[in-house]
């Protein structure tokens, strides 16, 4: 998954997600996928919260999870969290960031 995170001034985080027909071409398999990276946000409320400020967070999916559980999901979403919680702490996200 490739993420392309901005700060807001929204008093909270947003989430957009992408899915194409590169990623599957059943309307089956993108939703599928979607809907994993919507829980996987949602199941990481905690660790965001703990960022400094809100951000909006594009989700441009990969193929390689519609094979993946949430599990994996998850643990990508807090690895992505964790380096915006990095950059935030060495200030350096005036112009965004973009996390693969």
């Amino acid at each position: 998954m490739t993420a392309f995170v901005l700060p807001n001034g929204c008093g909270q985080h947003r989430l957009g997600i992408t899915a194409s027909r590169k990623v599957s071409r059943a309307a089956v398999g993108r939703n599928r996928v979607k809907r994993l990276l919507r829980e996987s946000f949602r199941l990481s409320e905690v660790i965001l919260g703990d960022l400094g400020q809100n951000y909006d967070w594009v989700f441009n999916a990969k193929r390689p999870l519609l094979e993946v559980k949430m599990a994996a999901a998850l643990d990508d979403l807090q690895k992505i969290a964790g380096r915006v919680a990095k950059d935030e702490r060495g200030d350096r996200l005036g112009d965004g960031l973009r996390h693969s």
